[in-house]
């Protein structure tokens, strides 16, 4: 502010007194607004502040000091300064000037000649207190932002000095008359405290500054994170420190962000659970202290046996919310275990989860293998157990492997690949179970491996063939139709029959690829015999029922049919009970886009699989096929007898069709003839065979005359 320019406002009822001050100040370069009384003042006030205002005490309407207390209530009222002009030996007024707010006084009679020099005075004072007063609020508001705040301490006096952010950060309301440290630094978490006295007093001893990080504890009992960074800025002259500087900075949300970021670093977001990051640490150091102190600890791998069934038919949402059951199920029976002791002696334990639905266990200071088995066998119970997901309960067991140290590996690497080889051994043994590792698994784990790189390749190499075998009229006995079969022709092993590789196809991922290459497969070879004088007839596909959840199977159905010229009926579709099991919608939608385009679908495997017969009612169902397992033994079990003859009434109520599966013999061929059932396949009449020989069955005198065969072929097109 230009003080020869400022806007002084005169407040006098002696006009001849206002006119001499105005003259005075006028000459001196200033800007002068008169008042007669303090009611003319406020009306002033009202047209914008002054920068300075000169008031009389004593005048009618309203006096000085009432002006003045007005002054200080209006907005930007308190950074006016204010002179009060009194008598020379006026006291009591000077005191009361100062209570209702005043900046200074000045005696009459005026010294006119020194007045404008205190004016300019009292401008320039008031300008460095304003700025201070700015610079302050700057000072506070930024530390407040920041949630910085700093503090000084006279070590001599006990007397510390904070700002008041830095009271806030430390937990405080507001600070006492005379704070001293013990009082500041009071809510300093316990554990920290400590510490934080260590460090002062070697800042006092030696002089020197310190950073320290330490908890504050509020009075509703939150914990605060600060960092703190402590100079000496005053000693004495032996060097010890005679004034103490400090800044502190409440980091809490940096701590919270760190506690995220290592969350995210180190914990399965689904489960909770510890990841194979932070597994493998805690495991590096497992095997150190136990290297140093010569101890045994063994590590576990778990895999849940049926989880991507569940997965695949029941959709993810319940796959995640079993494994969140089954990683508490198992963190739950390893704190079960806590309590089991021998000798005063307790194993500890980690779980982690790797991936899908692959867990990992680390056991420490084993005393024996026996207690690994223990654990282990407590493991496997648990998943054993029935869980109940989303109203559906679910079996779903789980196998373990088991690896020793220093037995089965001295690092990380080989103890986790050889507890994983156990564990797939335990699952080729059975499932449901666990294994201990040894030096012969690695050769059956290297095949596997082998086998699925060769698996993965053999679809591009085309070394799957199909296999046909026959379904029959119970009646006629004549050949009405086929189910193809794959085959893996290996190049080193020969031919290989579903069981040994389906699994494969299943954990690698093939199972719409393969499904695929077969409806193309099966066309194309329709088309062959066709082409061949064999006429068509229907040849069923097994699929995946998680085939049927792909929204482009029709049009992939639709593709191949047209590509080689086949009506639909000459294309069937096979699928498990488990076909309505997770998004039963969109399978739904399936089924009656391929209905819609003469594709016939059939349940096969029926009575072994899911126990609701709603599908018989929601899908365009056209058959049932009886599983070989219930027809094997109609002649001698009566139960079998009941239920495969249930079946057959069942379905035929519906208006279905009923193939039986597995029929071996002509006495498992008249029961069914009794009861009326469709068609059969089986032994009796065929084995799976290439088809070249399928041909030749199709050619000789169980097969539907050709003619038969051309007119079944012109009515479905």
């Amino acid at each position: 502010m230009n003080t020869e320019t400022a806007r002084i406002l005169v407040v006098d009822d002696d006009a001849g007194g206002r006119r001499l001050t105005r003259a005075t100040l006028a000459k001196a370069g200033f800007e002068v607004v008169e008042a007669g009384d303090g009611q003319q003042a406020l009306q002033q006030l009202d047209a914008g502040l002054p920068d300075l205002v000169l008031m009389d005490v004593s005048m009618p309407v309203m006096d000085g000091f009432a002006a003045c207390a007005e002054l200080r209530r209006r907005p930007g009222g308190k950074r006016v300064p204010v002179v009060m002009m009194t008598g020379l030996d006026d006291v009591p007024s000077i005191e009361r000037a100062f209570e209702v707010g005043a900046t200074d006084f000045i005696t009459k009679p005026i010294n006119w000649a020194v007045l404008p020099h205190r004016v300019r005075y009292m401008l320039r004072a008031s300008a460095a207190i304003n700025e201070l007063n700015q610079n302050q609020r700057r000072l506070s508001n930024a530390q407040r932002i920041g949630e910085m705040g700093d503090w000084e301490w006279d070590v001599r006096a006990d007397r510390i000095a904070p700002s008041e952010e830095a009271w806030r950060i430390f937990g405080h309301d507001s600070p006492p008359a005379t704070p001293t440290l013990a009082v500041f630094f009071g809510r300093v978490h316990r554990e920290d405290a400590d510490p934080l006295r260590c460090a002062c007093e070697h800042a006092l001893a030696g002089g020197r500054s310190f950073a320290i990080d330490h908890r504050i504890v509020l009075a509703d009992g939150e914990l605060r994170h600060v960092r703190q960074q402590v100079e000496v800025i005053e000693r004495h002259a032996d060097g010890r420190a005679a004034r103490l500087a400090g800044a502190v900075h409440d980091i809490t949300r940096h701590k919270v962000a760190e506690e995220q970021i290592r969350r995210l670093a180190y914990y399965d977001p689904l489960t909770g659970l510890p990841n194979r990051l932070l597994f493998t640490e805690q495991l590096q150091k497992a095997l150190a202290q136990a290297e140093r102190h010569g101890r045994r600890i063994a590590v576990m791998f778990v895999d849940l046996d049926n989880f991507k069934r569940v997965n695949d038919t029941l959709g993810h949402k319940v796959g995640d919310e079993l494994l969140r059951v089954a990683s508490a199920r198992l963190a739950g029976s390893l704190r079960a275990h806590d309590s089991m002791s021998r000798s005063g002696h307790e194993i500890a334990h980690t779980i982690a989860r790797l991936g899908g639905d692959e867990f990992i266990v680390l056991l420490t200071d084993l005393q024996r293998p026996a207690d690994a088995s223990a654990i282990a066998r407590r493991l496997v119970n648990t998943l054993a157990q029935a869980v109940t997901v989303q109203g559906t309960e679910i079996f779903v067991g789980g196998s373990v492997g088991v690896a020793l140290y220093p037995e089965d590996g001295g690092d990380i690497d080989s103890l986790m690949k050889n507890a994983d080889t156990a564990m797939y051994r335990a699952k080729e043994a059975g499932r449901g179970g666990f294994q201990f590792y040894d030096a012969s698994m690695n050769a059956r784990a290297f095949d596997r491996l082998v086998m699925e790189t060769q698996l993965r390749r053999a679809l591009e190499r085309d070394e799957f063939v199909l296999h046909y075998q026959p379904r029959v009229d119970v009646i006629s006995g004549r050949i009405v139709g086929a189910e193809a079969l794959i085959r893996w022709q290996h190049p080193e092993m020969g031919l290989l029959p579903p069981s040994e590789f389906i699994p494969l196809v299943e954990d690698v991922g093939l199972v719409i690829p393969i499904g695929e290459w077969a409806i193309d497969a099966v066309c194309r070879q329709n088309a062959a015999w066709r082409d061949a004088g064999a006429g068509t007839l229907p040849v069923a596909v097994n699929l995946a029922s998680t085939h049927l959840r792909e929204s482009s199977l029709p049009n992939l159905v639709a593709r191949a049919l047209g590509e080689h010229g086949l009506p639909a009926h000459s294309l069937e579709i096979e699928v498990t009970e488990s076909i309505l099991l997770g998004d039963s919608a969109l399978s739904v939608d399936v089924a009656h886009a391929l209905d819609s385009m003469g594709v016939r679908l059939s349940i096969d495997d029926f009575g072994t699989g899911y126990s609701s017969l709603s599908y018989l009612k929601r899908l365009p169902i056209a058959a049932l096929k009886v599983d070989r397992s219930f027809v094997r033994d109609i002649v001698s079990d009566p139960d079998d007898e009941a239920i495969v003859s249930a079946i057959i009434a069942l379905a035929h109520s519906l208006k279905l069709k009923v193939v039986a599966e597995g029929v071996e013999n002509e006495a498992q061929l008249a029961r069914l003839k009794a009861w009326r059932c469709d068609e059969y396949q089986g032994y009796l009449t065929s084995r799976p065979v290439a088809a070249d020989e399928f041909m030749q069955l199709l050619c000789g005198p169980m097969s539907m005359a050709l003619t038969d065969a051309l007119r079944l072929e012109a009515e479905g097109a």
